[in-house]
Order: C-alpha cells, then structure tokens, then sequence
C-alpha cells in the first residue's frame, strides 16, 4: 500500500492530478510525495512507526499550508487571503496531490496497527476541515458478500494480519479475507512472496506483467489494479500497460498458453510448449522461465477466481473504490439489495441436519463399488455438470484497462465433455498426479516453489475445525474430499478410487452452480449464489469452499500444463 496503487480515475478532483500531468497520457503517474520516506510506517517497532508517522504528518501538513492554510474565524484564510479567491488545491502551487489522499484513506481503513490508522484518519479530517476534497471509500469492508461485524466476529487474527502489512507494505481485501484461515494464509503469502519477490528466473516487472495477463482473462480488474501499481514500483515500462501489443513479443508469445489455461487447460499439447522453448526463435523461453510462468498464470487464474467468489471489494485507492463525493445511497451497497433474501430458520437447519445424515451414512457405507461402476459413476457426474450453468448468461463487456490485456476475448471455458461432440480423454490421476509427477518435475525445475505448492495444496485439503454449521466435533473429510473432486471433475480429471457416486450425494444443485461458475466463469459469480447454498453455515465455512476452489483448480491446471511439458521432455 506503501507502493501506491497508480490513479487512472480523475472523479471530481481533477484538481489533484495537475502536478501528474507531465506523465505519458496513458500510465499511471508516480506519486508527487517521495514515498520512501514514509516507509518505516511498516515497521514491528512502535517507535519507527511513530517517527515515519511524524514525517507523513509533517508532509501532509506542510501541503495543507500552501494550499489550503487554516481558516480564521471569519472565514479567510491565515494570510488574509478569502479562501474562494486562492489557487485551488494542487492548482499551479503544485499541492497535495490525489495519491497522498488515497494513501490516507487506505491507511485508515486498512492499516492493522492502531496508530497509523488513527492518525491518518485524523489527517483526513484535518484536510476535510480545510476545504480540501478527500476521497470517501464506497465499500464497506473488504468483502461485499461478508458483512464487516460477521468478519470481526469470525475471529480474524491480528498477529499475521501485521506480518502481512509489514512485509508487503499494505494489507488488502484478500489477505482480509483469507485471515479467516491464518493457517492457510501464511502458506498462501509464503507462496506468493516467492513467486513474486525472491530471485527467480524471471525479471520482477515481467512476473506482474505476466500477473496482469493472467488477472484481465477474467476480467478482475482488482488483481489488474494491484499488478499495474506493483509493475510500476518495481521498474516496469510504463509503455508496456498500454496492452498486450507494447509488450515485448517474448510475453505475447504466452498468450496461447495463458487463453489455454484460463479456459480450457485440456486443450494443452507437448506442441504449445515446443513453440515457446524453440530455439532461435523470436521471443524463446528458457524451461526455467517458462515453468515459473506457468505457475504464475495459474496462480492469477486461480486467485481471479477467489476474488469473484468472495465478493472482495476493490481497494480504497482503486479506482471504483472510493469517489471524491459522498456516494448516493445505493440499494445495491448493501448485498441484501441484490435479492438474497433470509432464509427461515428452520428450513435453514433442516438442510443441515439432512447433510449430516447423509454423510453418517456414507461413513457406515461398508461395501464399495467396483471399478467398472465407479467409472460409470464417474462418466454420469461429467455429463451431468453440462447441465450446472450460471444463471446469469449475459456478457459483461470489461473496461478498457483490462480488456487491453485480452487477445480473443471470446474464448472462454467449453464444459469437458459436450453432447454431441468427440472429447478428449479423461485425464486418469493415476497416470499423471500431483504427487507422483507434477511434484517432482517442479522439484527438478522450480524447486523451491514445488514445495512451497505442495504445502498450500496439503494445507488447504487438509484444513478442518472439525465444525459443520451448527455442530462441532464433526469429521467433515468426505465433504472437503467431494468438493475438491468435483472442482477436478469439472475440468475432466478422474480419480480411480473415488466413488463420484458422493459428490451427488453431499453437494446440493446450489453448491454445483457456484462450484463451476467461481471456478470456470469466476466473472459470472454474483452474490445471489454465494447466499443460495449452505445458507446456515458461516461465512468462513463458504470461504474455506472458495479456498478449496482456488487450490484444486490451480492444481488442476497445473497438472495438464506439467503432463505436456513432460511429453515435450521425453
């Protein structure tokens, strides 16, 4: 948050971009303010943190003199001068600029520790006090889905929240969200940090390029938003976010792969990886390179996915955001504005106490089915997600800072198996798994971010309270199984020794739908599904699904991308 998200939005306040106007006209302009001295705000010790909070306080104070002194009593200004006749903010003096408002106002609702975020709450009012236009954020929260005291009361823990702060300079909406699960979030911020911010084959700016790519196939201009600022703070070529084309031709030659993966990974050949790794050719990859791309794309896909899934609202300093009005009352800023509805309370029970019976008797199911039936079973839950589609079939046209990122934005996700049609083979685990290939050819590769995988993907299967609803000390291993193996399913991977006979036990119409939307047309999500399965579970029990989502379809990508690239090998 330190590296200022850029500002492409000039709502209401043009007056605070004119010291930017020297920038190229399509990039984001650095900030006026030397940000690097405010960087001891991300500081463990109270003491730094209070000595860079005197250094902020001083700056934007010293900005408030020249452009905006405080008023007297009669209404002008200390220097005798009417306020109404003096320059406006940021006008010729060159004054506060629009980029310190937003560092404020996403220090104040953000910030874990106490006394950054009162104190620059207290700026704004200052400002606020002396006629100056500060942004107000228009979410609530950092999820639209998840109202704010649900979040408080489902225990987000401080200690990592800080960590998270500290070590990458800001704490965003889905590091809020995934605080809900701190287990899973320190493997997940493990994973990202060496992705993004370790030595590793590929130069940083590329790695948020790449991230930018991955975000803007599905339209998640959060994750579009988020990359762009950190491309910049890392050196990257303002040119390059004018689109895809003024990237250089080494990251456009990706394109194919990032549509394949995005959409329909089983479309990925030993061919697709040739065309990149051939040597001589214009824009060549090396396999280090390309392997830790791979990662990074499905890793965006993925976390695009999570996004949507959980309603994560956008930054205060993005652009939809935050308006330098107040907002208009909106029935939609509320998520019970979109329809939801309440459930009755008995119906609500009703459904769990019959998943729980259902789970009971699958437990003391003592005989099992044969192979040939279980790949019968198998074949009939493949067709029968042709039939689990989004309500909502309405294109939503994406803006043009995402839509500049995207070559054949009609290709989108094909069910695995379609009537009427020849398909691809099903994609047997025992032929290719995670833990028998895919591991270890990332162990050879990439090897410390193939252990990093494993432990997230371990984490997150694995994860439990031994809570269901209501119910404590409950096994709930078979639901997170048929969860996981219905994510797979959906993209036509096949474990031998499932029984796919329990998916169709265990998850109702509601949770499919929202399966296959989050993780195949995330854009789609609306908050209408999220509230229409599980409805009396807790909010934390539906982000541990969205969790499940992110891992078993980065996984699932992963293994079809890693099966080609060990055909290309042999």
């Amino acid at each position: 948050m330190l590296k200022m998200s850029p500002v492409t939005n000039s709502v209401a306040a043009s007056e605070w971009n004119r010291a930017a106007e020297s920038s190229p006209a399509d990039t984001d302009s650095e900030p006026v303010c030397d940000w690097r001295k405010f960087g001891s705000l991300c500081s463990r010790d109270e003491k730094e943190r209070a000595a860079a909070l005197g250094v902020l306080s001083r700056t934007v104070l010293a900005f408030l003199d020249r452009v905006a002194p405080a008023r007297a009593e009669n209404g002008a200004v200390k220097d005798g001068t009417p306020q109404w006749e003096r320059e406006s903010p940021g006008g010729g003096g060159g004054g506060i600029d629009k980029a310190m408002l937003l560092l404020l106002l996403s220090l104040s609702r953000n910030c874990p520790f106490r006394d950054i975020s009162e104190k620059t709450s207290q700026l704004l009012q200052t400002a606020q006090e002396r006629g100056v236009q500060i942004p107000q954020a228009l979410g609530q929260g950092p999820s639209f889905f998840i109202p704010v005291e649900e979040m408080v009361e489902e225990g987000v823990v401080q200690p990592i929240l800080r960590e998270a702060f500290v070590s990458l300079g800001r704490l965003d909406h889905v590091t809020m969200v995934m605080g809900l699960h701190t287990e899973y979030l320190a493997c997940f911020l493990r994973t990202q940090h060496s992705l993004l911010q370790l030595d590793g084959p590929l130069p940083y700016p590329w790695r948020h390029f790449i991230a930018i790519m991955a975000s803007a196939r599905h339209q998640c201009s959060y994750l579009v938003q988020l990359h762009t600022a950190e491309f910049l703070q890392v050196g990257g070529d303002p040119q390059w976010l004018g689109g895809l084309s003024c990237a250089p031709q080494k990251l456009r030659n990706l394109n194919e792969l990032n549509k394949l993966l995005a959409h329909r990974p089983w479309l990925i050949t030993k061919e697709h990886i040739e065309v990149l790794l051939k040597p001589g050719g214009e824009g060549c990859w090396s396999l280090a390179e390309l392997i830790h791309a791979v990662v990074l794309l499905t890793h965006y896909h993925s976390l695009s996915s999570f996004v949507f899934g959980c309603g994560v609202n956008p930054e205060p300093d993005h652009e939809e955001g935050h308006a330098f009005r107040p907002p208009s009352p909106c029935p939609t800023d509320s998520p019970r504005g979109e329809g939801g509805g309440s459930v009755p309370r008995a119906e609500a029970l009703c459904e769990v106490e019959a998943l729980m019976r259902k789970m009971k008797l699958l437990q003391e199911q003592e005989e099992e089915a044969s192979q040939e039936e279980m790949a019968v079973r198998f074949e009939r839950e493949k067709r029968e997600s042709l039939l689990v589609t989004p309500t909502d079939d309405s294109k939503r046209l994406p803006s043009a800072s995402v839509s500049r990122f995207v070559e054949d934005p009609d290709f989108g996700y094909e069910d695995f198996t379609r009537r009427g049609e020849q398909t691809p083979p099903t994609f047997r685990a025992q032929d290719y798994s995670w833990e028998d290939h895919g591991y270890s050819l990332m162990n050879r590769l990439y090897p410390d971010v193939g252990q990093l995988l494993d432990e997230k993907f371990q984490t997150v299967y694995n994860l439990t309270y031994n809570t269901m609803a209501m119910h404590s000390g409950v096994d709930t291993k078979m639901l997170r199984k048929a969860v996981w193996n219905y994510i797979h399913c959906v993209f036509g991977i096949r474990f031998d020794d499932y029984d796919y006979g329990d998916v169709n036990h265990l998850l109702e119409r509601s949770l499919k739908v929202y399966i296959k939307t989050v993780a195949c047309y995330p854009e789609k999500t609306s908050y209408r599904m999220y509230n229409a399965f599980w409805r009396h579970f807790r909010h934390s029990e539906k982000v541990h699904v969205n969790l499940l989502l992110l891992e078993a379809r980065m996984q699932a990508a992963l293994l079809y991308a890693l099966r080609a690239i060990t055909r290309y090998m042999t």
